[in-house]
């Protein structure tokens, strides 16, 4: 049977297209409840950030570059469908945003494997270390010293600081995992290390990002409320996780045992928003709770149920969050009329230069082991969703202005990209870098 032009399941680009367009379109039919205008927000969120991230990835690069385009593309710089800062019914995105970003971070912890972090040894620690301190060195010392062009943040210089420093710190776990897999070199050394480092690397980031909230809720920068506060994170991750790991693997095999249908994963989330919560009531982060719930149902034998059934949940919160990121970005100044738009330029083309040396010298760390160091340099580089998180977190607390806000985007967008070209090329050369 001959198939007429246009019939058939839809191409990518139509729904895309029609996600677009529709909302709009509906939005002039008018209405007097607010509910409806917010539901075809997240409906275009949603269709758009998923169809996007598939393009990315079948472009051969991570979803997420997908996802914050789709911001882009419907934040106010352009079609204005997204509602950012004190429009109507930002609040409640940022509250679904919110809660991508815990599903998030509860899907990592429930990724990450304590037993095999420790069989990396120190190799994987030293490489974290650096990956860390070199970052934050070289984005607070730049910041805080050294004249650049965009000015007119909402704190003071070393508070911005310290959010720039941060911002630098993070590596993304997901997308060098995925580019590893699909090399086909997840048992080599220089695998290991990098997953290793990569998630001690996230956790120290984490802590830092809790110390920054502190401070960006008021707390003075010296280093006795930076020590206090980076004590407070550290004891309430750890002491988290060693009492649920005594308590909670009997209280799972309870759970398992109801018969109430979906028990098993209402009651993991419900772990997951509690310690979320209780992490900010005890002056830490939220997204530290959220990991520290992972790690703790990691350790019980009904992990892999919990994991099954949490990745759809993150699967459509998280999207949401990351197109949340992208509209917040201002377009309008990269207008060439604008007299602001070569700064930002400037700014995010050093912020990306910083961010790559900061840990392509990490590879260099543990010199004491064999392995193609700048292979484990470039796969610490690309910033991923935890950048976009210490970015959006220095936004929201009013400290980052709109530039400083897209420059810090556009250089997570930009190590991005460039890490997983960088480890295609490394991996295929087949040589050993040193």
């Amino acid at each position: 049977m001959i198939r007429r032009r246009g019939q058939g399941a839809p191409r990518p680009w139509q729904l895309l297209a029609l996600s677009l367009v529709l909302p709009p379109a509906l939005w002039a039919a008018g209405g007097d409840s607010p509910l409806p205008d917010l539901l075809l927000v997240i409906a275009a969120m949603l269709a758009a950030g998923k169809l996007l991230g598939e393009l990315a990835e079948r472009l051969g690069l991570p979803s997420v570059l997908g996802e914050l385009v789709a911001g882009l593309l419907l934040g106010p710089s352009l079609l204005g469908i997204v509602p950012t800062g004190t429009a109507p019914g930002a609040d409640m995105v940022a509250v679904l945003a919110e809660l991508g970003v815990i599903m998030l971070l509860f899907e990592v912890g429930l990724e990450t494997d304590l037993k095999q972090m420790a069989k990396v040894g120190g190799a994987a620690l030293a490489v974290a270390i650096v990956g860390v301190t070199v970052p934050f060195a070289l984005g607070y010392g730049y910041w805080a010293h050294l004249p650049h062009p965009i000015m007119g943040d909402g704190g003071d210089i070393a508070t911005v600081a310290i959010f720039i420093g941060a911002a630098l710190t993070a590596t993304s776990v997901g997308i060098t995992a995925r580019v590893l897999g699909d090399l086909g070199a997840m048992e080599t050394p220089e695998a290991r290390i990098i997953l290793g480092a990569a998630v001690i690397d996230d956790i120290i980031g984490l802590v830092i990002l809790s110390v920054a909230s502190g401070i960006a809720a008021g707390s003075a920068v010296t280093a006795a409320g930076v020590a206090t506060t980076f004590a407070v994170a550290v004891g309430f991750l750890v002491a988290v996780v060693m009492l649920g790991n005594i308590l909670m693997p009997r209280l799972a095999d309870r759970v398992s045992r109801m018969r109430a249908r979906g028990m098993v994963v209402a009651l993991s989330l419900a772990f997951a928003l509690a310690l979320a919560a209780f992490a900010a009531k005890v002056g830490s982060a939220l997204i530290i709770g959220a990991f520290a719930a992972g790690l703790v149902l990691k350790g019980t034998r009904h992990f892999h149920t919990v994991e099954e059934q949490v990745k759809p949940v993150a699967a459509v919160l998280a999207p949401i969050f990351f197109v949340n990121v992208g509209a917040a970005a201002n377009l309008g100044m990269l207008d060439p009329r604008q007299p602001e738009s070569g700064g930002l330029l400037l700014l995010a083309g050093t912020l990306t230069l910083l961010a790559i040396v900061g840990k392509v010298v990490a590879g260099w760390a543990a010199p004491w082991v064999p392995f193609r160091r700048l292979a484990v340099g470039v796969g610490m580089v690309p910033r991923g969703e935890v950048g976009l998180i210490f970015a959006d977190a220095g936004r929201q607390a009013g400290l980052l202005s709109g530039a400083t806000f897209s420059a810090v985007l556009m250089m997570v967008m930009a190590t991005t990209f460039l890490a997983p070209v960088g480890l295609k090329l490394i991996f295929s050369g087949r040589g050993r870098a040193t």
